[in-house]
C-alpha cells in the first residue's frame, strides 16, 4: 500500500469518527478523538515516521497532504471544544494555565522567605522597595559621598532618561536594599524595625561567586536606646536559627559609608566546626555579611524626630547564604535552569 492510499484510509476514518459534527462531541470524547490522529502514536504520526524512505519530490507531496489533513483535524477539533464549552456555559480559552500545578518554588525564594520569616519573629516588619531607584536614595541620603567610587558608572547602572528637577539625581537600578532605610525613615518616625528584601544590580563580571544581579535583604533598627550589642544577639540568633547549628559569630572592623562602627560578620566554618580546613581556608570562619550603627549622617536630614536616635542596620547577600547553607559551589546554578540542579531542593 502507498503512503497516497494510507492519506485517503485516515481521511475515511477522520470522516467517520467526526460524522456527527462539532456539536456532538463531549469533551472526554473530542481528547478521544485528538489523542487517536494527533497523539505521539496516532494516525497521522505514523505517516510523518515514513518521509525518510521516501524520495525529495515523494517528501513534498507527502508533506503537503499530512499538513492539509493536520490541519483540518485541528479545525475541528478547536470547533467542536469552544461548542462542548459553551454547552456548560464556559467559553473555551486554550491560553489559561492548568489548574494542576506541576513544578516548585525556587531554592532562592524559599531561603528568602526563611530569613525573612526569621527576622519577622523577631519583631521587624517587612518591606519592598522599587529596583528603580534614584541618586539620592541609593547613595547621597545614605552619607555615600559624590566621589565614592560606587557611584561611578563602573560600578552602577545609571538609567538613560531624563529626570525631573528635584534634587533626587539621576535614574539608577539599585545596587543594594539600603536605600528603603531612606524612604522608610522619612515615612516612619522612630522606634521601627524593618525588612527589606529584594534584587539588586551591579556591573560585575559573571563568575563563580559573583553576578550582575543578585538578591539582597536589608535589616535595621532605629530606637534611642539601639545598641551595637544588640546588633550583636539579633544575627547571633539569625545565624544559628537559619544555619540550624549552634555556630559563633565574630564581628570585624571595617568600613561603609553609612555606618560607624562599621563590621563584616564571620560564622564559624560550618564544615570544621571552626578548626581550620580548605573550605574556610584553615581560618575556621567565614564570612556571610556586613553591618554597624547607622551613621548620624544619615539621619541629619530627617528633621526632629531623628534627632538624638541610634540605629543599627546590616546587609546580606541571599545567594551566599544560600550556597553556604548548601554547599552550592557556583552562583550560576540558580540561574542557568538546569533541572537536575533545582530538583535537589
Amino acid at each position: 500500500m502507498s503512503w497516497q492510499d494510507d492519506i485517503e484510509k485516515i481521511k475515511e476514518e477522520f470522516a467517520r469518527a467526526s460524522k456527527k459534527g462539532p456539536d456532538g462531541f463531549s469533551k472526554q470524547e473530542i481528547e478521544s478523538l485528538r489523542v487517536s490522529f494527533l497523539g505521539k502514536k496516532g494516525k497521522l504520526r505514523a505517516l510523518y515516521s515514513i518521509m525518510g524512505r521516501l524520495s525529495v519530490e515523494e517528501k513534498k507531496q507527502l508533506g503537503k497532504e499530512l499538513n492539509a489533513l493536520k490541519s483540518g483535524v485541528e479545525s475541528f477539533i478547536s470547533q467542536a471544544l469552544s461548542r462542548a464549552s459553551s454547552k456548560t456555559g464556559l467559553k473555551f480559552d486554550p491560553t489559561l494555565p492548568s489548574d494542576v500545578l506541576s513544578g516548585r518554588r525556587h531554592i532562592l525564594s524559599r531561603v528568602q522567605d526563611r530569613i525573612v520569616s526569621i527576622f519577622e519573629s523577631m519583631g521587624f516588619a517587612l518591606f519592598y522597595g522599587p529596583e528603580i531607584e534614584r541618586e539620592y536614595n541609593n547613595f547621597t541620603g545614605l552619607n555615600i559621598d559624590i566621589s565614592h567610587p560606587s557611584r561611578d558608572a563602573f560600578d552602577t547602572f545609571y538609567i538613560d532618561m531624563d529626570s525631573p528637577d528635584d534634587g533626587l539625581g539621576k535614574y539608577l537600578l539599585r545596587s543594594h536594599t539600603s536605600p528603603m532605610q531612606v524612604r522608610i525613615m522619612k515615612e516612619f518616625s522612630p522606634p521601627l524595625a524593618a525588612i527589606v528584601p529584594g534584587r539588586v544590580y551591579r556591573p560585575d563580571a559573571v563568575d563563580a561567586s559573583h553576578s550582575f544581579m543578585f538578591h539582597q535583604i536589608e535589616g535595621f533598627y532605629v530606637d534611642k536606646k539601639a545598641r551595637f550589642g544588640q546588633l550583636k544577639g539579633v544575627l547571633l540568633e539569625f545565624a544559628r536559627r537559619f544555619f540550624e547549628k549552634d555556630v559563633a559569630i565574630r564581628f570585624r572592623p571595617h568600613y561603609f559609608p553609612f555606618t560607624e562602627p562599621s563590621s563584616e560578620v564571620d560564622i564559624s566554618c560550618l564544615l570544621c566546626g571552626g578548626k581550620g580546613c580548605s573550605a574556610c581556608k584553615q581560618s575556621g570562619w567565614i564570612e556571610v555579611l556586613g553591618c554597624g550603627m547607622i551613621h548620624p549622617n544619615v539621619f541629619k536630614p530627617l528633621g526632629e524626630a531623628y534627632e538624638g536616635v541610634r540605629g543599627f542596620a546590616f546587609g546580606m547577600g541571599v545567594e551566599r547564604l544560600c550556597m553556604l547553607k548548601y554547599g552550592i559551589p557556583d552562583i550560576r546554578l540558580f540561574y542557568n535552569n538546569e533541572i537536575g540542579f533545582l530538583n535537589q531542593f
